[in-house]
């Protein structure tokens, strides 16, 4: 009954030494695992850079390059914004009185000294009789006390005090005329009424509205720029509108604001925009397009842009035979590649291969001109050291492999490097490559033993 126990402790020390001090000799009895297809991608990737690695750093990578010259390259902010009236103005009462004219509905165009509303006079021209009659007694007192000062009758000041009654009564006539004035509110510009005008009837007091009016002979676009772009907006600069209408016009700006929103940090610019017809209406979504003072930028393809090691965007340029990073500025972009500034006037940019150099390497450049066909796949093979003639593959029937070839095709070591034309073809048409890596190029067999060698 007891050997069982001892038979079991002896078989678990047995394995326990077999895993722990003899892990390599039992890793090699085991059936090795099947191989998965990211596993020899792995080993092929590591074989890969083994090889090149062992390469000498000192051949130069095949690449192609664009030669560039910088040219004059108008450019502009664009800000989202509204649209707002010349002048946009609630006409209010001066004085309290009833409404007793009839109203003027909304929509009705109005020139300037148009009544919009009348209101009820009441006892107002009974104080202005009141206060003309009372000038024309102080005007008779005031001349006989001038009179008598000067016969030595009165005093010189009574005559004074009469001069001042004078004056008072003068002030008293026109304020009660111009308190009649006030009862008649009138369009202080021509323009059209946005609300009804009060109603009959209604009672008015000082600061009450009678009519709403805009004035769309201008219209200003009103838009918010950011603080970094804020600077580069001047007073005087062309701007143009697509409203979200579809309908586009066109102005200048005429002023850009000093003090920031408190919540956006933002700066007011405005532009204003002719509109005799009145067709730009008030309130509606604008996109603004501010030119800005022309700058000195190329043409580049949008796949030669790169990133450094800090992730700073730029292009590689080869300067005497060797490539050299270069940070860059996107101006715009278009179909027709990306236009950027921060490159000298002229530089020969690395267009196929920038992914696979770093500062210092030598390059072997092949120069493509601006505007090459960019249907012509003929192309050296990025990433290779140069030894002697560069190998060149013609078209993508090359990289492919026969038929008759079957599983002779199959990744090795050796050609794992296949991928290189593809990530060539997709940067000549214009598409912005992966992220290259050694693992993702690929060769011919000849290449790659003649690399290994």
């Amino acid at each position: 009954m007891k050997i069982l126990p001892i038979l079991s402790a002896i078989l678990v020390i047995g394995a326990l030494y077999m895993v722990v001090l003899e892990r390599e000799r039992l890793m090699a009895w085991l059936p090795a695992p099947a191989e998965t297809e990211e596993t020899a991608e792995a080993v092929a990737e590591e074989e890969t850079v083994a090889v090149i690695e062992e390469t000498d750093v000192t051949q130069p990578i095949a690449v192609v390059a664009l030669r560039s010259e910088a040219r004059e390259v108008q450019s502009g902010i664009i800000l989202r914004g509204r649209t707002e009236a010349a002048r946009n103005v609630d006409v209010a009462a001066e004085t309290t009185g009833q409404v007793i004219s009839p109203p003027l509905r909304k929509g009705r165009q109005v020139q300037e000294g148009d009544l919009l509303c009348r209101l009820d006079a009441q006892t107002r021209q009974a104080e202005l009789a009141q206060a003309r009659a009372a000038l024309a007694e102080a005007q008779a007192n005031e001349v006989a006390a001038s009179q008598l000062s000067q016969r030595g009758i009165t005093s010189e000041n009574q005559a004074i005090s009469r001069r001042a009654q004078l004056e008072a009564a003068i002030a008293s006539v026109e304020a009660a005329e111009r308190e009649i004035e006030r009862l008649e509110i009138r369009a202080p510009f021509a323009g059209v009424l946005e609300t009804d005008t009060a109603e009959l009837g209604s009672l008015l007091t000082s600061g009450t509205v009678c009519a709403t009016i805009l004035d769309l002979s201008e219209i200003r676009l009103v838009g918010f720029a950011a603080e970094r772009d804020v600077n580069k907006i001047q007073v005087g600069a062309q701007a143009g509108a697509r409203l979200i209408s579809g309908e586009e016009v066109t102005g200048q700006v005429v002023f850009v604001g000093r003090s920031a929103d408190p919540l956006t940090r933002t700066f007011r610019v405005e532009v204003v925009v002719p509109n005799a017809d009145g067709a730009l209406r008030d309130g509606s979504t604008a996109e603004i397009v501010i030119a800005l003072a022309g700058v000195t930028a190329h043409l580049l393809p949008q796949a030669s842009l790169t990133l450094d090691d800090t992730g700073a965007l730029g292009v590689r340029v080869v300067e005497e035979g060797v490539a050299m990073f270069k940070p860059v500025e996107i101006i715009r972009d278009g179909a027709d590649g990306v236009w950027v500034s921060g490159l000298d006037t002229q530089e020969d940019v690395i267009v196929v291969g920038q992914e696979f150099v770093n500062d210092g390497r030598s390059v072997a450049p092949t120069f493509r001109e601006a505007g090459a066909d960019e249907t012509d796949h003929t192309f050296l093979i990025p990433g290779l050291p140069l030894d002697g003639p560069a190998p060149q593959l013609t078209t993508l029937a090359d990289m492919m492999p026969s038929e008759s070839e079957g599983d002779e095709a199959a990744l090795s070591a050796s050609d794992v490097l296949a991928d290189a034309p593809a990530q060539a073809v997709q940067a000549e048409i214009g598409m912005a490559p992966p992220r290259a890596r050694p693992g993702n190029l690929r060769v011919p067999d000849a290449a790659a033993e003649d690399i290994a060698q």
